[in-house]
């Protein structure tokens, strides 16, 4: 059981980094700095969104609008902690 909880924190982990990785990517699409016609960065913005955005949309959904500003990852990512601290902390310790 505690493999199972261990590969979960990786998981997690993993998509704490995707959620970055969609931020940064997003802030550079704003300020115009990489090329939206490029495929590559394209194929990685279109991977990116798709990753996150099962996540994203209902956080989203909940918030009210901030204008130009988007709070749902760092909402996410604060659920996440306390996700990863909650099994850390409760579940963790009690698995044989």
């Amino acid at each position: 059981m505690r493999a199972l909880l261990d590969v979960l924190f990786v998981v997690l982990d993993l998509y704490v980094w995707v959620l970055i990785a969609s931020a940064v990517l997003s802030w550079l699409y704003a300020f115009n700095v990489v090329n939206t016609r490029n495929q590559f960065v394209s194929m990685i913005g279109n991977t990116l969104y798709q990753l996150t955005e099962p996540v994203l949309a209902p956080i989203r959904r909940r918030l009210p609008m901030m204008g130009g500003l988007d709070l749902a990852p760092i909402v996410a990512l604060l659920g996440i902690f306390l996700i990863k601290s909650i099994i850390a902390h409760y579940v963790y310790p009690n698995v044989f």
